[in-house]
């Protein structure tokens, strides 16, 4: 006769285990989406430099760092703790209400360790320095125009999480992809006029390794945070008209039946 142990019964997280382990993997993650997306970017700007590359050319491999290395740790990581790697992008499932806020605390201060952490290592590992893949604004553009720059990238970028990530449908399991060629699309014009942040770690954690802070570095912050803000507020403007009747049937799998 079988004996039933209390040592056999599943085990289930409590909130606060929850928490913490989806603190862990969004540690790793965002190292991880950092780690690759500043070493190809100090790499694309090594070379340029020592082959007279023309900006669009620099511009356009460091967008892929960052649009490819946020599509696959995304894609690996979405089932831990959301893949979010982006104060902004936390900030903004929050005040979606998608996200609890006490959760969103907890991603947030990973995001910040752990961009720390891959900019310190970085700045070990590459001889280049990591001053070179801080956020600045380019010749002619002024604060208030960055502000500007950084809140619609960010924002279009948090909607696009909203939409195919949140929003639940037959291609959710293909969300990493549509967002990381969003975040591709928006570094274009990005990097070059204000550094391409869209994420306070993305320009915090360089600034740390490089101790070295710009006047300005509080647009890195409230820029993305203020994009994510009207990404949000749209997103649930949308919600409360109840989109889904505006044009429906775009989920139906009948359409693809002959």
């Amino acid at each position: 006769m079988r004996h039933h142990h209390p040592h056999n019964k599943q085990w289930h997280l409590n909130p606060l285990q929850a928490n913490l382990v989806a603190a862990a993997g969004e540690f790793v993650g965002t190292f991880l989406f950092l780690f690759f997306g500043y070493g190809g970017h100090i790499m694309a700007v090594s070379q340029s430099a020592s082959n007279g590359d023309s900006p669009a050319h620099t511009v356009i491999f460091v967008a892929l760092s960052y649009g490819f290395s946020l599509l696959v740790t995304a894609w690996s990581f979405y089932r831990i703790s959301g893949g979010l790697f982006n104060p902004a992008v936390t900030f903004g499932l929050c005040s979606a209400g998608q996200l609890s806020w006490t959760r969103g605390a907890f991603l947030i201060l990973s995001q910040l360790v752990a961009c720390i952490c891959a900019g310190g290592i970085v700045s070990a590992m590459f001889p280049p320095d990591i001053s070179l893949v801080n956020t600045l604004l380019a010749p002619g553009v002024n604060t208030a125009q960055g502000f500007f720059m950084e809140m619609f990238f960010t924002s279009y970028l948090v909607f696009v999480v909203l939409m195919l990530a949140i929003e639940k449908s037959k291609d959710t399991f293909i969300a990493p992809i549509g967002i990381g060629l969003a975040l591709f699309v928006a570094e274009i014009p990005g990097v070059y006029f204000t550094g391409g942040s869209l994420n306070p770690a993305r320009s915090f954690g360089c600034a740390v390794a490089a101790r070295s802070f710009p006047g300005y570095h509080w647009i890195y912050w409230f820029g993305p945070l203020m994009g994510a803000v009207v990404a949000a507020g749209f997103y649930r403007f949308v919600k409360r008209c109840h989109y889904e009747e505006a044009n429906p049937g775009q989920d139906d799998s009948t359409a693809e039946e002959v």
